[in-house]
């Protein structure tokens, strides 16, 4: 089931929700039992690793491609 963030029109509180996609754009009962309005929202993330357009490090079997069994190496 996708996770979906939701904002508060009125505060701009975000909260997160399991729902299925049908329901994703279904209202949200507001989880403080205030009356509150929420909309969904594109939600962002980020993953570490390498930064964007850098070459993709491969690793071959233990430790890295140049044969250093600790790494990192630079290819």
């Amino acid at each position: 089931m996708p996770l979906y963030e939701y904002r508060c029109v009125e505060d701009g509180d975000l909260i997160d929700l399991l729902r299925p996609m049908a329901d994703a754009d279904k209202p949200v009962v507001d989880p403080a039992g205030k009356g509150r309005t929420f909309t969904r929202v594109l939600s962002t993330f980020a993953v570490a690793g390498s930064p964007v357009g850098a070459p993709a490090h491969k690793h071959t079997g233990p430790g890295c491609a140049c044969g250093n069994p600790h790494g990192p190496c630079n290819s």
